[in-house]
């Protein structure tokens, strides 16, 4: 999303992210892997996640998921090269909600939903180009 983020400003809508985390894990978070052109805001009770819908993958699925991929060759750095950002993700890993998947969910000015996509699995993001069409859409029927 930060790489395209011309493209979603464009469609005069702005990116916010929420984060199943602490503000204190979201600014090391910032510190491996930022910058980020938009707000990464947390989410520790999953309040918000619970209401939107999301799931919890099971820890095994998750798990069989990963070292499947990392067999198949499907799964390429799962855990980054740079050696303080794989200390990072594996501590993350064994302190936070890393089963938990996200979503998408496009709002319209007034606050109202227009479209959302789930995901059900680490691998099931909306594609970026889906959204801008959704984007494109909404904007040619104001």
């Amino acid at each position: 999303m930060r790489e395209r983020i011309d493209e979603v400003e464009s469609k005069e809508f702005q990116v916010v992210a929420i984060a199943p985390s602490s503000a204190s894990f979201i600014a090391q978070f910032m510190e491996h892997f930022g910058p980020f052109p938009f707000g990464i805001y947390g989410d520790p009770s999953r309040q918000l996640y619970k209401e939107q819908g999301t799931v919890t993958m099971p820890k095994w699925k998750l798990l069989s998921k990963a070292l499947w991929g990392a067999m198949t060759g499907k799964v390429k750095n799962f855990l980054p090269n740079n050696e303080n950002q794989k200390e990072f993700v594996k501590e993350s890993m064994k302190t936070q909600d890393v089963y938990i998947q996200g979503g998408t969910w496009l709002y319209d000015q007034k606050g109202q939903m227009i479209w959302h996509h789930i995901d059900s699995s680490p691998e099931d993001h909306a594609q970026l180009d889906k959204v801008l069409q959704y984007m494109e859409k909404h904007n040619s029927e104001e």
